[in-house]
């Protein structure tokens, strides 16, 4: 008796390694939030039952750098905590992505002077921008699943 009679019909399922890895990966995103201005208050309600975060595999906000994968970027970034942003993304492992979350984190927003880091992308590679000024819960949930996306077309040979 030979597995297909026991099986039946089922057939076989083959899949590439690097399709798995990168489904694992933007299934189980740890952020580290950091909220610099009212834009927080949105990325904060994206976690209330409304809009369930952990549909998206993010249930667990870190407080450390060292367990996170996912970095948001959400308000104003002042020239004083540029440093304390690069210094937190460095302690990322990788990989690791950026979502600048707002106008003031993507452009720096109404703030056009010298205090403000006129995108956080001079201090930070970034992978997707959300706008808006705040941005609704619903854009930071298209941003991530356009940062799902993005991990789905990644290549492992890019992480070597």
């Amino acid at each position: 008796m030979g597995i297909e009679q026991k099986a039946g019909s089922l057939g076989v399922v083959t899949y590439r390694l690097e399709d798995v890895v990168n489904w694992s990966r933007a299934g189980s995103m740890w952020p580290i939030l950091f909220g610099l201005a009212c834009c927080a208050i949105e990325m904060m309600s994206m976690q209330a039952s409304s809009y369930d975060q952990s549909r998206f595999g993010m249930e667990l906000n870190r407080p450390s750098p060292r367990q996170s994968d996912l970095m948001i970027v959400a308000g104003r970034v002042s020239r004083k905590m540029a440093p304390v942003i690069r210094r937190l993304y460095d302690q990322m492992p990788y990989p690791k992505w950026v979502i600048a979350m707002g106008d003031c984190a993507s452009c720096g927003g109404v703030f056009n002077n010298y205090a403000i880091v006129q995108g956080v992308d001079e201090i930070i590679p970034v992978d997707v921008y959300v706008a808006g000024c705040p941005p609704r819960p619903e854009a930071l949930i298209d941003g991530i699943m356009t940062l799902h996306e993005k991990i789905r077309q990644d290549k492992l040979s890019d992480w070597a």
